[in-house]
């Protein structure tokens, strides 16, 4: 037992990294939670059309989260070996990583937008109105096509920020962000002090505000603190990076990014099947999965100071207190997770209780959520194992473990659960959480082999 525990020195390090990262995530997810309610009492067609859209955009993110981890991966060893040419270069590469990203996925929108709502646009037992979600789903998709690049650029400063151990600031401009967000949601959707009545199109510019508030805050602080920053000085003098670099970043983050982009894909899909229901199941699922975040913000937050942490001190040469704190920030990260899943179960019946919608949404909501909250010490370890392969480089390994396990065994049971059986969606999603179990158990032998214990940037 006393393996798995640290000593004060530890935790303090722990908190740390960990606190920031756990309060700007908490703010966030909280705020979309307002966000999500707000528009929900717009009605259940709204909120359905919005929910639809996001879970598109979600895997956007994830390919600018994926691509820049890639990245990211040196980043963080380059400043445990304080090397600020070779941070230098990472930061340049994640600037072209976000510019193709935002090309790929803009053509895409625009070109398939309405194509890709129609495949959760299903007949259940409520009878909504099919056009009128599809009608606000494609008013909202939009306009958040144009905070996909203030988005990007956030992420670029704030993740290399991060991996350099400045965490105050990227929480700082998200907590202003997500106020931001709040304040303009209210006064667009239900059109308050003078503002017309926009609906979920006043709910789209009000994110695409806050994106611009977030990156400027990023951006400026930044640049104006290069004493800080040091890696920041010269970085837009020259295009050019090693293509030694480049080529070692491919290699480690293509499978990351593929991973990503194919989780993200993978969860649309599910989402997908469980629509097949309903239509009053994507708002039940987008309820659930919105309070669910909330609460995973504990072991989200748990998976980047794994990362950090970790990361560091492989670059730093010190392999054996690497796997001895490893040991212990998992085993941390699902205790943690214990306590907060119970605390989300004792909520799950009255959270739903807060949105304009039926009954039916708001009973599946619940169960949905009780579900996700047995899981959650599960999917800790799934998510801990996972970041600790990633900052070792075993990209490829993280890539067979998390995305392969997706799409060959959770979303062929997926599929033949929604299209070949009558099983409610709630017994379907826990039989299909369920088989994470598998995960969990490979995630624990790849942990435990140690084929993450790696110095990347030793002979740089």
């Amino acid at each position: 037992m006393k393996r798995l525990i640290g000593n004060r020195a530890f935790y303090r390090r722990l908190f740390a990294v960990m606190t920031p990262i756990l309060v700007q995530n908490i703010i966030t997810n909280f705020v979309s939670l307002l966000d999500n309610i707000m528009v929900g009492q717009v009605g259940t067609e709204p909120m359905s059309g919005v929910a639809i859209v996001n879970q598109l955009l979600f895997v956007f993110n994830l390919c600018i989260f994926g691509g820049l981890s890639g990245a990211g991966i040196f980043t963080a060893q380059f400043y445990g070996k304080n090397d600020q040419k070779g941070l230098r270069q990472t930061f340049r590469i994640k600037l072209y990583i976000a510019a193709i990203s935002i090309g790929i996925f803009l053509t895409l929108f625009l070109i398939r937008g309405e194509r890709l709502i129609s495949l959760f646009l299903h007949k259940g037992q409520e009878n909504l109105d099919l056009e009128a979600t599809l009608r606000h789903g494609m008013r909202y998709l939009h306009v958040m096509l144009i905070q996909m690049l203030p988005f990007a650029v956030s992420q670029v400063y704030a993740s290399t920020l991060r991996e350099t151990g400045e965490t105050m600031l990227p929480m700082k401009a998200g907590i202003v962000a997500v106020f931001v967000n709040v304040l303009f949601n209210y006064l667009l959707i239900f059109g308050k002090l003078g503002f017309p009545v926009m609906g979920v199109t006043g709910a789209a510019i009000a994110t695409v505000i806050a994106r611009f508030a977030e990156c400027l805050i990023v951006v400026w602080w930044t640049h104006f603190y290069r004493a800080r920053n040091p890696f920041i000085k010269g970085v837009y003098r020259s295009p050019r990076v090693p293509l030694s670099l480049v080529k070692q970043v491919i290699l480690t983050g293509t499978p990351l990014l593929a991973n990503e982009v194919l989780w993200a894909a993978g969860t649309a899909m599910l989402n997908q099947c469980y629509s097949v229901r309903g239509l009053e199941v994507v708002s039940a699922t987008n309820i659930s999965t919105t309070v669910s975040d909330l609460f995973f913000c504990a072991f989200f937050a748990m998976g980047t100071t794994v990362s950090i942490m970790i990361g560091q001190l492989l670059g730093a040469g010190r392999l054996e207190q690497a796997v001895d704190e490893n040991r212990k920030l998992i085993a941390f990260s699902v205790a943690l997770s214990a306590a907060v899943g119970m605390i989300m179960a004792a909520l799950a019946p009255k959270i739903p209780q807060i949105y304009n919608t039926t009954d039916t949404v708001k009973k599946l909501a619940s169960s949905l959520l009780i579900v996700s909250a047995v899981m959650m010490p599960l999917n800790a370890f799934i998510n801990a194992s996972y970041f600790t392969l990633r900052c070792g480089g075993k990209t490829l390994i993280t890539f067979l473990f998390d995305c392969v396990m997706l799409w060959t065994v959770n979303i062929p049971l997926a599929f033949i659960l929604s299209r070949f059986t009558r099983l409610p969606v709630v017994e379907m999603y826990a039989l299909v959480e369920g088989v994470n179990l598998i995960k969990a158990a490979i995630g624990f032998w790849l942990v435990k082999s140690k084929k993450w214990v790696n110095n990347l940037v030793a002979d740089r």
